[in-house]
């Protein structure tokens, strides 16, 4: 018989069981709870309205129109809770007892008969409730031996299906799994004998037939894994760029002349060894593994590292490496693969033009500085008058000479940032006065266009934690866009909130907005958006977001084209 038939068998006959099990039970259960709601409804209510008049006839010698009141409500919930033969009679010669006490009750003689009539309900109620238990025993006692009987089946139903079911399963599953443990470990000659005609003969015979020809697979094969292995070592061995790979465990796979030379050690030094052993005496292994350790901004930088006799400067990339087994879904880790990129050339380079940015930048202040002085001394009225030509002249020199200095001041600030010597200056400062000091210094030129600004800063904001002179500085290129990218008469809103412990400033125009497609790339450098003013550097923006990085705080846009912008900067408050 095949298992599936048995377990169908087994289980299905269990089941119908049980299902009966569970009616047998719940139709007593009903009954049961049936005969107990009679006593509770039909008879308790009895005995509890038979107490309340007795009662209040006791009361009637001290408060005889409220007793009367009382065991009347009492007496006519009884005449109309009926139940039991007899009991029609009983209510009946207590009512009538009850209505000649009403005309005279100084008759104690009537109170006797008055209470023997309540006697007599309670003790038809008491036999009733004797009569109704007794039956509700019997009902248990009938439920207890049917469940009894089908409860037994069940067990024995289980019981077999206990002892003889694992069995049949687990010992074929058992061999079964000794068999692929041993295919596992290359012993391809490993076959099962099964000699039942069920699933598991079908499967044995499927198993030898997959074992045979892994077994040939094996034979044939060998040497070209051997080849494929070589030419694969070959390749990583000839790559320019440092290659490390590592097993699961951390333990060294391969290595080549690459990065044995900046490591310093011999291929069997290297080969086989623990990577955390190594990293004991090694501080560039020790430097490689620490991955996880360091902060997510220090792992941007790249690696200085003394090798071909210079410092050179490489860039990390651990390439985890997983698999999914054959006839597996989940994936499994095999190990990491380090490759070290040499940047130096990149870098070289990269040091040259921030210090000829630098350099260049440092001697054209000097002249500009004498151009705009210049232009202070022709201005004065003691040098001599100007005709409207020379005046226009000088004020075309004058922006020129501004923008030349705006330009070379970027590009000393990105020089700067670039070479790591930023100096911040942290202290409390007061926001107000903060956006005072920008909004002053395009005044000037927010009035040339005829461009209100207006400032919505509440009363006792916290002071903000900040360098006031760097964060004045990027609230001032927010405005001098803003203006530049606004329309004559319109309006630019300076706001100023406090939420939690974090000071947001923004500045919000309705000039013509950005393009979605750009709001990623603003803030990266020399970036300018295509059609827009191509009279600065592009560096604004991104020098103002190395400055709030610099002091933990974030920069945002918000955006849509034709609806205007708002740029802000987060800080944290000194609260």
């Amino acid at each position: 018989m095949r298992i599936k038939t048995k377990l169908n068998l087994g289980v299905g006959l269990l089941f119908i069981l049980i299902i009966i099990l569970s009616l047998v039970s719940a139709f007593y259960v009903f009954s049961i709870k049936k005969d107990t709601e009679n006593i509770l409804k039909a008879n308790y209510n009895t005995l509890e309205y038979s107490r309340n008049m007795l009662l209040s006839l006791d009361q009637m010698t001290i408060d005889k129109e409220k007793a009367t009141a009382v065991f009347r409500q009492n007496l006519q919930k009884q005449i109309q809770n009926v139940t039991e033969p007899g009991e029609k009679i009983a209510n009946d010669n207590l009512n009538y007892h009850f209505e000649i006490l009403n005309k005279n009750f100084t008759n104690e003689l009537l109170k006797t008969e008055i209470r023997k009539d309540i006697f007599a309900i309670m003790k038809l109620n008491m036999n009733a409730i004797k009569q109704k238990s007794d039956i509700a025993k019997q009902t248990a006692a009938t439920a207890n031996l049917w469940i009894a009987i089908v409860g037994t089946l069940c067990f024995l139903i289980a019981f077999n299906l206990l002892i003889n079911l694992p069995n049949n399963i687990a010992n074929p599953i058992q061999e079964l799994t000794r068999s692929i443990q041993e295919i596992a470990n290359k012993n391809y000659s490993k076959r099962v004998h099964f000699t039942n005609h069920n699933e598991f003969g079908d499967l044995a015979k499927s198993f030898n037939t997959m074992a045979q020809k892994l077994e040939e697979y094996n034979s044939s094969n060998l040497y070209k894994i051997f080849f494929e292995k070589k030419r694969l070592e070959t390749l990583i061995n000839n790559m320019h760029d440092p290659i490390i790979g590592l097993d699961q465990n951390g333990v060294i796979l391969f290595v080549n002349d690459e990065a044995l030379k900046i490591i310093g050690k011999k291929t069997d030094e290297v080969i086989g060894k623990f990577s955390t052993t190594l990293a004991l005496s090694n501080d560039l292994m020790r430097s490689l593994l620490l991955k996880d350790l360091v902060p997510e901004s220090n792992k941007k930088q790249p690696m200085k590292i003394f090798a071909n006799e210079k410092e050179s400067y490489f860039d990390k990339e651990t390439i985890n490496i997983t698999i999914t087994p054959t006839g597996e879904e989940k994936e499994i880790n095999i190990g990491d693969v380090i490759i070290l990129r040499n940047i130096t050339l990149f870098k070289e380079l990269d040091f040259a033009k921030t210090n000829f940015i630098a350099t260049v930048s440092h001697e054209l202040k000097t002249p500009i500085a004498s151009i705009k002085l210049s232009l202070q001394l022709l201005e004065n009225a003691k040098t001599g008058t100007m005709n409207d030509d020379q005046k226009q002249l000088v004020e075309s020199i004058k922006d020129d000479s501004e923008r030349l200095l705006k330009i070379t001041g970027e590009l000393l600030n990105l020089s700067q940032l670039e070479t790591g010597n930023i100096q911040l200056n942290i202290e409390k400062s007061d926001p107000a006065e903060i956006v005072g000091y920008a909004v002053n210094a395009v005044k000037v030129k927010a009035d040339q266009k005829n461009i209100k600004l207006v400032l919505e800063i509440p009363s006792h904001l916290p002071k903000v934690k900040a360098d006031k002179e760097k964060t004045s500085w990027v609230l001032i290129n927010f405005l001098t866009n803003a203006i530049t990218y606004s329309s004559e008469n319109s309006t630019i809103i300076i706001k100023t909130t406090s939420e939690n412990d974090k000071i947001t400033f923004c500045v919000i125009d309705s000039g013509k907005g950005i393009d979605a497609r750009y709001k990623n790339k603003i803030f990266d450098k020399y970036f300018q958006i295509p059609g827009s003013n191509k009279s600065g550097t592009g560096l604004g923006l991104a020098i103002s977001k190395e400055f709030i990085d610099a002091q933990n705080g974030s920069i945002y846009v918000e955006s849509e084209l034709g609806l205007g912008s708002t740029f802000g900067i987060i800080l944290k408050s000194a609260v």
